[in-house]
């Protein structure tokens, strides 16, 4: 029985180590492809272009009087020609609504509303008197969540593309036309675009435009930039390459709206709803029998404010877990399935067995070594140096990471900031990914207690953040 157990942990530590390396080393091709094809090309082009799709960006705000004026700032001003930003007020106890009456002159107005998608009652649409805000609609609804205000925003909108984003995120000013491009550039149908968010602690932000790029001051926040280097430049960019990618980063993502709405629009039974949507657009693809692709691309859109305490951040990850496990559970018909291709053969499985029970078998590890310990079959010998490879890969996968970053788009150009990345690299296995395991574990276990909450994400605001000199 031993024998079979330590073959079990064995195998399937080998076969997430080289499902790792083979995802870097196409990430790392799509990477050198995706700049020596864009290194030349003026994404400007797009401006005045005929053929440039119309763009609706969507941001729901529940409680975010600290930060919504700079942020809607930011999403006004973005380089691009036909679009429309609409923020959706889902219920907030605070006073985010007036907030944004008095900053953008706003006024109720009658607004008819061709609901395709269900959703919890809307008070009123409000819309700015000053032609300079002419862009901006506000929806004030009655709370029903993340994925019910997403989709009261679908509702109102009625441009090509949406871009659902979270509000507390500063957009880079050409991050739209960067995630039109593949909806005008692929002989595939695209179905929905996402890319790089970057963590916005600590940075120089003025008038909702990021100025300067720092790594943060918080180690909780720092430990946080190099798990996204790894999972946007080392993950993502290779599924994307694949055409397998199931998630798009809930905090922007680019959508095309017609099928978003054919498909059902956002789920309001799961926590992980931007994940879900994205599975169930392409399985409404697949079943129509449709070729169609997600795709991923490395430039950096957006900046957002990460948790910076562990009990935050904690809640955070919590959610991701039941979320991914909701999902998976919902489409259960796609695992091994080939009518789905390589969403069911390779895609599906994958998130199965290293996504949702990595954490799960980890533990389970740790629990058979203490067994070990105890009945006396212990190998302090082989534990350490299982312990020393283990700890050796997950630095080389992190500074490969950061090694990536710092050859494409170097956005810490300090070398004290990238001396306090590498630190943050060796400090992360020890001290940051068993928390992050126990977060998952936790996951498990509450979504099987039945479990079905956002939890509190308190933010401190980009607003505070405080200037730094180069």
């Amino acid at each position: 029985m031993i024998e079979v157990l330590n073959n079990i942990f064995l195998w399937y530590g080998i076969t997430i180590t080289l499902s790792y390396i083979l995802l870097a080393l196409v990430s790392a091709r799509a990477l050198n492809h995706y700049i020596r094809k864009n290194r030349f090309v003026s994404h400007e082009a797009l401006l005045s272009s005929p053929n440039a799709p119309s763009v609706s960006l969507i941001a729901p705000a529940y409680n975010e009087e600290k930060n919504i004026v700079e942020n809607i700032r930011s999403l006004l001003s973005i380089h691009y020609n036909n679009f429309e930003v609409i923020i959706v007020n889902d219920g907030s106890k605070d006073n985010t609504l007036q907030t944004m009456i008095d900053a953008y002159d706003l006024q109720k107005v009658n607004f008819a509303i061709h609901q395709e998608l269900p959703g919890k009652p809307i008070r009123g649409i409000y819309k700015a008197t000053n032609p300079a805000y002419k862009k901006l609609t506000v929806i004030d609804k009655v709370n029903g969540g993340k994925a019910d205000a997403l989709n009261a925003g679908i509702n109102i909108s009625s441009y090509d593309l949406i871009t659902c984003i979270d509000v507390d995120c500063i957009i880079e000013q050409d991050g739209i036309l960067r995630m039109v491009k593949p909806f005008v550039e692929e002989t595939v149908k695209v179905i929905a675009s996402g890319g790089v968010i970057r963590i916005a602690n600590s940075c120089e932000i003025e008038d909702g435009k990021l100025i300067k790029a720092h790594v943060p001051d918080n180690m909780v926040a720092r430990f946080q930039v190099i798990e996204y280097f790894r999972a946007f430049l080392m993950g993502r960019m290779g599924w994307g390459k694949l055409n397998g990618l199931l998630l798009i980063s809930g905090a922007m993502g680019m959508f095309d709206r017609r099928i978003a709405i054919a498909s059902g629009g956002y789920n309001h039974n799961t926590v992980g709803e931007d994940m879900e949507l994205v599975v169930r657009m392409r399985r409404y693809m697949s079943e129509k029998k449709v070729k169609c692709k997600v795709t991923y691309i490395p430039d950096p859109l957006c900046w957002t404010e990460a948790p910076s305490d562990y009990k935050i951040l904690s809640r955070q990850r919590n959610r991701w877990m039941r979320g991914t496990m909701e999902t998976l559970w919902i489409h259960r018909k796609l695992a091994f399935n080939p009518r789905y291709g390589l969403l069911g053969l390779i895609s599906y499985p994958y998130w199965m067995l290293f996504e949702w029970l990595a954490p799960v078998v980890e533990f389970l590890g740790l629990c058979y070594f203490a067994f070990l310990v105890v009945t006396g079959y212990d190998n302090w010998y082989m534990f350490m140096l299982l312990f020393l490879v283990v700890y050796s890969f997950a630095m080389f996968m992190s500074f490969l990471a950061l090694l990536f970053e710092e050859l494409t788009y170097h956005q810490y150009t300090s070398k004290k900031d990238t001396l306090k990345l590498m630190l943050t690299i060796v400090l992360e296995p020890i001290i940051f990914h068993p928390r992050s395991t126990w977060w998952g574990l936790k996951g498990n276990i509450d979504k099987i207690k039945g479990k079905n909450t956002w939890g509190e994400m308190t933010r401190a605001g980009l607003t505070k953040t405080e200037k730094k000199s180069a």
